[in-house]
């Protein structure tokens, strides 16, 4: 349970599912009905969706590349946190919004794994965040060519890892898009 007082409230935290981010996503069409089944099934049970996005060379602010895909629509009553850093909280407001709404536990989906999603994932935990993974609601593209390990791998490890993470008054770990349950809030 969140170590976060008076904050009883879950939100969906979508991470930079931007064009320039998924143009070559590993498993992109998948992970992509997978993030729509979730931001339906997050408004319908009144759950508060948060939108992340990031600025970066690749990325700049206003281009196609850095919009996020057409299969995804946020509203406007929806917070949109802007980022340059790989944390979603470093340097931006996603604590005060998150703080504004009651919410101490994050059900985290996005890109990219090895990247943004597992910086965002220890930046809540460290924060006193209950923080859940959607084991396949999250992609990466192929750094192989780098030394990194194939896309697949990469998101089997980040989901093993995080599966079995602890921290003192805190929850970790995953759970298949088909198994995530909103609208069910946590002890104050």
């Amino acid at each position: 349970m969140t170590t976060l007082t008076g904050r009883p409230n879950t939100a969906l935290l979508v991470v930079d599912v931007q064009n320039g981010v998924m143009e070559t996503a590993h498993d992109r069409s998948n992970v992509l009905a997978n993030l729509v089944t979730l931001v339906d099934r997050a408004r319908a049970a009144g759950t508060e969706v948060v939108w992340v996005q990031h600025t970066s060379d690749e990325l700049p602010r206003g281009s196609s590349t850095w919009e996020y895909v057409p299969e995804l629509v946020r509203r406007e009553e929806e917070p949109l946190v802007h980022k340059l850093y790989g944390d979603s909280f470093e340097d931006t407001d996603l604590e005060e919004v998150l703080s504004a709404r009651g919410i101490g536990g994050l059900v985290v989906a996005g890109a990219q794994t090895d990247a943004c999603i597992r910086s965002t994932l220890h930046g809540a935990l460290t924060r006193g965040y209950d923080v859940t993974l959607v084991e396949d609601a999250h992609t990466t593209e192929d750094l192989s060519a780098y030394g990194a390990p194939p896309p697949g791998q990469v998101i089997a490890h980040t989901n093993l890892y995080w599966k079995y993470q602890t921290a003192p008054g805190r929850t970790a770990g995953t759970v298949p898009t088909a198994e995530v349950e909103f609208g069910v809030k946590a002890p104050a």
